[in-house]
């Protein structure tokens, strides 16, 4: 089949999501082309199928300051008229080229609807990987509904949408009714990152931390909704109970979210010299040896669906500990590749990390059979196989 793989994003999670269905779907033996921002950071990555950075949108991560609030109005109304025109772009490509197959990611601007509509009526085959489908920053009740009423003319347009979980699928379904059939498929495993990394070596030197100080590891974007308080504050429970441990969050923080308020709170629980924070976007080089510095990862979420950072924690042999919020749980063998525990407890989540950081060698061991059963069970090709037989039954 020629399959068209769309994802609007250059750089980040989602990207390498899509890059790595890309692969799985080209072992299978189709004709992929992925499309994609124009901010492409994979580029210097060999590839079997045909890339497109086409969409001209904006860097998925921003540096500088922030903007005063008239010239943050004025870049909001520009960018909004930019992902009209490339959307409207890519509508026509797509009609040009007209795929066998075309696989969406995220519904991010419900506006999306118009252009998919357009599409599902020229008889486009489509479905789309559902990642997310709630925004899960925002705090407004009446944003949440027009949002989700918008939305629910997209998901209509979709043969499948696939989800990483049946929490995350039952909570779509209290949410929106489409005709389109509702799958399970596996978040795939971050062998990219593995594969991309140097041989060895780890950031310890970098964040003047010893060989055996024992590390708890939070790794992706800082935002609201990850928790990231509730990490800080279990964290001075975990610093008296397992001397001399550390606590790495890193990662660039989202838009309206600041990292001093972290060190603040590191300063009066009386942690601060533990805890580093480095808040920037990591180059892809710096992924692997800052995930061989851990001794476990935590993934604290206060909401959430699923994560590639998890996968890459397991890429990395290293275990977790995880709140149990959407489908994060059901990726985790709780006391075999990490710990799960209940989202808004530090206490819980302290307890969870000084099993890890106290005792090393058994979070190893934990580490050691998530990798292995991240690439046993995680793998692309069969989820692959598994998009492209789920769209076979609808025909």
């Amino acid at each position: 089949m020629r399959v068209f793989v769309v994802e609007p994003d250059g750089a980040g999670g989602l990207l390498h999501y899509a890059f790595q269905l890309a692969s799985g779907l080209d072992e299978c033996g189709h004709q992929v082309t992925l499309v994609t921002g124009r901010d492409y950071e994979l580029a210097p990555v060999p590839t079997p199928f045909r890339v497109e950075p086409r969409m001209r949108l904006w860097p998925v991560v921003e540096t500088g300051g922030r903007l005063p609030a008239p010239l943050r109005k004025a870049r909001r109304a520009w960018r909004g008229l930019k992902y009209l025109v490339a959307w409207h772009r890519l509508t026509r490509h797509l009609l040009a080229e007209r795929p066998e197959l075309t696989i969406f990611s995220t519904v991010r601007f419900p506006v999306q609807s118009v252009f998919l509509r357009r599409l599902h009526r020229a008889g486009i085959r489509m479905g789309q990987i559902c990642h997310e489908f709630e925004p899960r920053e925002a705090r407004i009740g009446w944003v949440r509904r027009l949002s989700r009423g918008a939305a629910a003319a997209a998901y209509r347009c979709f043969e499948v949408i696939f989800f990483h979980g049946e929490a995350h699928r039952a909570r779509f379904l209290e949410l929106f009714t489409t005709p389109a059939d509702l799958v399970i498929i596996p978040h795939g495993n971050e062998g990219l990152l593995a594969r991309m990394a140097d041989a060895g070596g780890d950031r310890r030197s970098h964040y003047g931390l010893g060989p055996d100080t024992t590390v708890a590891l939070f790794f992706g974007g800082l935002r609201p909704s990850k928790g990231l308080p509730e990490l800080v504050t279990a964290f001075a429970t975990v610093a008296p109970e397992v001397p001399g441990a550390a606590l790495i969050i890193a990662g660039h923080p989202a838009a309206g979210f600041d990292p001093a308020s972290l060190r603040s709170l590191a300063a009066q629980l009386g942690v601060d010299g533990s805890v580093q924070i480095d808040d920037r976007y990591l180059d892809l080089s710096e992924v692997g040896p800052l995930l061989r510095t851990a001794t476990v990862v935590a993934l604290p979420y206060r909401s959430g669906t699923a994560s590639g950072v998890l996968q890459a924690a397991y890429a990395f042999d290293r275990p977790v500990v995880v709140t149990d919020v959407g489908s994060l749980a059901e990726a985790v063998e709780h006391g075999i590749t990490g710990l799960v525990v209940p989202p808004d407890d530090p206490d819980a989540l302290a307890a969870a990390l000084v099993k890890m950081l106290g005792q090393p060698g058994e979070a190893a061991d934990m580490g050691l059979a998530a990798g292995r059963i991240s690439r046993e069970r995680f793998g692309w090709r069969p989820i692959a196989e598994a998009v492209v037989a789920a769209h076979g039954r609808r025909r």
